[in-house]
């Protein structure tokens, strides 16, 4: 990372938080192939920096692809490398209007329930055809501890029309008490892919995490540009890849335009 101020949203690896953990939780420590890189390659997402973990590959820095994603039969789709706009998969969640129930574990400190209050709030304020709900029991997306050399994880819409159901949440990495909107903004960032964002830089995370550009090539995932957004770089999206330690995102403009196009 170039500027040290800034910290991707689970990119960085976290060389002062190494420790045990259950084994559930933590990155295999196998090198990935040539061959499975250019798997990862060939679903729209760079192979750079990828981690191999137990349901599949973490790779953007907070992105997982399961298994039974990395199997699914290649339906290209090209990618636009050119601007810094909004875009989504090809799955979305289905069956709306529609209520998404989030419960958070009790392994997390419980300050994180406030910040994940203000994150669904958000949303909610948006009069979206998805609602948000915290539940204890009976949940569509978990968010549950995790640990590794991320600070969260999260995945997209199954082919099915559900969200992602779970997010990973580095509570050793964050700390116990962090600023209630910076939490909020990583919890909302997250459920953003559950229900099918993709980063609005995806193309070029250098634009917000520093570093070498990667055009990413062919996607089977999809990265579809949403109608509205502007083809022009914007630097405050809840959905770009990295995030200044303790910056609060709430939704701009262009991010209310790209959810209500969608939900």
């Amino acid at each position: 990372i170039k500027n040290m101020k800034k910290i991707g949203f689970l990119s960085i690896v976290l060389s002062l938080f190494i420790f045990s953990c259950q084994k559930n939780e933590v990155a295999i420590d196998q090198p990935i192939t040539d061959l499975e890189r250019q798997a990862i390659l060939s679903k729209g997402f760079s192979p750079q920096n990828a981690v191999r973990l137990e349901e599949g590959f973490l790779v953007e820095g907070d992105i997982v692809l399961t298994k039974e994603e990395m199997q699914e039969a290649a339906l290209y789709q090209l990618i636009r490398i050119a601007e810094i706009e909004q875009y989504r998969t090809n799955n979305l969640v289905t069956g709306l209007p529609r209520q998404i129930k989030v419960s958070i574990s009790s392994q997390l400190p419980t300050s994180y329930i406030n910040c994940l209050d203000i994150a669904l709030a958000r949303y909610n304020a948006e009069n979206l055809q998805l609602t948000f709900v915290r539940v204890s029991s009976g949940a569509d997306i978990s968010i549950l501890k995790g640990s590794g050399s991320y600070l969260a994880s999260a995945g997209f819409p199954t082919s099915t029309g559900q969200p992602y159901n779970q997010v990973k949440v580095n509570s050793r990495a964050i700390g116990t008490n962090p600023n209630a909107n910076y939490l909020a903004t990583i919890l909302a960032h997250e459920l953003g892919h559950c229900i099918g964002f993709r980063h609005t830089d995806y193309m070029n995370r250098a634009y917000s995490c520093g570093g070498s550009p990667t055009n990413e090539g062919a996607s089977t995932v999809g990265a579809v540009h949403i109608p509205g957004t502007p083809t022009t770089a914007d630097p405050n999206s809840w959905m770009l890849a990295c995030i200044g330690s303790g910056q609060n995102r709430p939704f701009n403009a262009n991010d209310k335009t790209a959810l209500n196009y969608l939900y």
